[in-house]
């Protein structure tokens, strides 16, 4: 048997989100999966891509995997180092931010997210960490990727609380609001892909090896919608596992 074939869910998961990573692109990543994406896409098909962190590094090549955004390898022969306030008045409200690659505890129907508490805010199941900077990448950002395991906890009709918008309650209302950024447009779990249809409502389009339909539309908080064609992802290379597993060798996001 390969390493390919002894694939987990997350590797399949992170592998997917970095292969729609593209060269070239000014992203920003946030910590722990979608960190582990983007170093994967920089050390194989993106080698120019410029990984940006809230902390103020611009154009990071961490030579391990951080674990904050206050990390200092996320520093070590860092292109730029700049204040948050550069950061988020420069880069995002400039529009210079191509993708935004995301994290959540909870995405619903229309793609909004949210990282700040489970259940009624004022007496939470859990109380999470909050957007950090994950409301202004998503409102700014050209688009957004996001990344979160498929279970239907995590994927309500409805988040518990929005901390980030995606299309809010549809595309129409984020037009309304004159958001310049162009929302989620894809979100890559451990069984599939997700991709908002025009109105903004997340329907599936790619399923991964060995996942079926029933088991997302099972694990999904909404009448999940499929795609006409639903196409196959592919499962992750042995070059992209062996990178994976070097990168989070203690498999603290890969478990």
């Amino acid at each position: 048997m390969t390493t390919a074939e002894k694939h987990t869910s997350s590797e399949q998961m992170i592998a997917a989100a970095a292969r729609a990573l593209r060269d070239g692109e000014r992203t920003f990543v946030g910590i722990g999966q979608p960190n582990l994406a983007a170093m994967l896409a920089k050390q194989l098909h993106a080698p120019r891509l410029v990984m940006i962190y809230e902390s103020g590094a611009v154009g990071a090549n961490p030579t391990r995997l951080p674990f904050s955004i206050g990390d200092p390898c996320l520093v070590t022969g860092v292109a730029s180092l700049q204040s948050m306030m550069d950061i988020f008045g420069l880069f995002l409200q400039g529009g210079l931010i191509d993708t935004g690659l995301l994290g959540a505890a909870q995405v619903d129907r229309f793609g909004n997210l949210n990282s700040t508490a489970i259940g009624d805010y004022f007496k939470p199941k859990a109380r999470l960490a909050g957007s950090g900077g994950a409301c202004d990448i998503a409102t700014l950002a050209h688009r957004v990727i996001v990344i979160t395991p498929h279970q239907r906890q995590r994927l309500p009709e409805r988040v518990d609380f929005v901390t980030t918008p995606g299309f809010l309650s549809g595309r129409s209302e984020r037009d309304r609001l004159g958001m310049p950024g162009g929302g989620p447009e894809l979100v890559i779990t451990d069984i599939g892909t997700m991709e908002p249809d025009p109105s903004g409502e997340l329907v599936l389009t790619a399923l991964h090896e060995s996942r079926d339909v029933e088991e997302a539309i099972a694990n999904t908080g909404w009448p999940l919608r499929i795609a006409p064609v639903l196409r196959r992802t592919k499962p992750p290379t042995e070059q992209e596992l062996t990178l994976l597993r070097a990168l989070d060798p203690k498999r603290v996001y890969l478990r």
